[in-house]
């Protein structure tokens, strides 16, 4: 569009401005990504010196991209001295043998007589998946669920497989045994955007939960509001705060839900490496189930949602209340050397030896 003096709009005349600058700009490309490439190492060589030593990521050199796969698990050794450590910090020590029985927390764990295995499932850790895939290898089930029904592996269905309803332990001390953990920070995003923001998902949502950290964050009290708002991410994170996490199992620490240190577990799963690993559990186990991968069409767990939101938001949280939730979760981070939401490979562990 053309002005009564014969001049270009302001707005043509931003245009014209901006394909010139894209122009200069894919002129000068090799020049402007040295320039850049820089400034981002600079940035994170700074971020990362004023990190406290527990969310300090792991140091960046020349010899070492950022985009490196990282992608083979760590050693089951250095996972077990892993949660050895986990457990020197709680104050308590394993003495063997393993007592099952003894175990404070048996909520979430399950033994399957017939391919004679325990497994703790820790919620938001792909604990639905390993239970609908050890019941079909027990016969349970002869047939997986639709993903929007899968929550019904925690009903009447799994009851018999509860640690805390069977009578018995003939046996047990020497069957196989495993569990899977997760990355914190990632839980936490999942737990948040399964259960209380609203998004849709295949998980039964807590409006409860949702409902009292807005009453007691925001300060709602109008019954009819509480109904329909949700709380932000920060609100939940300041709510864990307050009342030191919950005792929802969904948001609750790892370490709680796990049989420590009545007993040790013979196989430690990150769930970041469930699709790389699952092999070894079934050998173990001695059949083949097909193990329900994540829902993310991502199968590199650097690139799923959860760790994508979990890098955004996290970064836009004051640095007090993330040292306040990584003291809570202290625990779990040691259970696997865990990285870092600023770390380029997080959620991963971090250990010597990756390649």
């Amino acid at each position: 569009m053309v002005n009564s003096g014969g001049f270009p709009s302001n707005r043509c005349f931003l245009l014209i401005s901006l394909v010139t600058l894209s122009m200069l700009i894919i002129i000068n490309l090799p020049q402007l990504n040295i320039t850049t490439s820089t400034t981002i190492k600079s940035s994170i060589e700074l971020v990362t010196t004023n990190l406290p030593d527990h969310t300090r990521p792991a140091p960046f050199t020349e010899d070492e991209p950022e985009n490196r796969l990282f992608l083979t698990p760590p050693p089951q050794g250095w996972l077990h001295a892993q949660m050895e450590k986990a457990q020197t910090m709680l104050g308590v020590q394993y003495n063997a043998p393993s007592d099952w029985f003894e175990c404070e927390h048996l909520a979430q764990t399950y033994y399957f007589t017939n391919i004679r295995t325990i497994f703790t499932g820790v919620p938001k850790s792909g604990c639905s998946n390993w239970i609908e895939a050890l019941m079909i290898a027990e016969g349970t089930l002869t047939k997986k669920f639709d993903h929007t029904e899968l929550f019904k592996v925690h009903g009447t269905i799994s009851m018999k497989h509860r640690m805390k309803y069977i009578n018995s332990n003939k046996g047990i001390k020497e069957d196989f045994s495993f569990a899977v953990i997760r990355n914190p920070w990632t839980r936490m995003v999942s737990g948040y955007r399964d259960k209380l923001s609203g998004e849709p998902s295949a998980g039964n949502e807590r409006r409860d939960i949702g409902m009292d950290i807005v009453r007691e964050i925001r300060g709602e009290t109008d019954q009819f509001r509480l109904s329909y708002l949700y709380p932000t991410f920060e609100e939940f994170l300041r709510y864990l705060i307050r009342y030191n996490t919950t005792d929802n199992n969904h948001f609750t620490t790892q370490h709680e839900m796990l049989c420590i240190p009545q007993g040790r577990y013979d196989y430690i799963v990150p769930l970041e490496y469930s699709n790389i690993v699952d092999k070894d559990i079934w050998s173990r186990i001695n059949c083949t189930v097909d193990l329900s991968g994540s829902y993310d069409s991502a199968s590199d767990p650097r690139k799923q949602t959860s760790t994508q939101r979990a890098k955004e938001w996290l970064s836009e949280i004051d640095q007090e209340i993330i040292d306040k939730i990584y003291e809570l979760y202290k625990e779990d981070f040691a259970m696997a050397n865990y990285s870092n939401f600023t770390d380029p490979n997080f959620p991963l562990p971090i250990y010597p030896g990756k390649s």
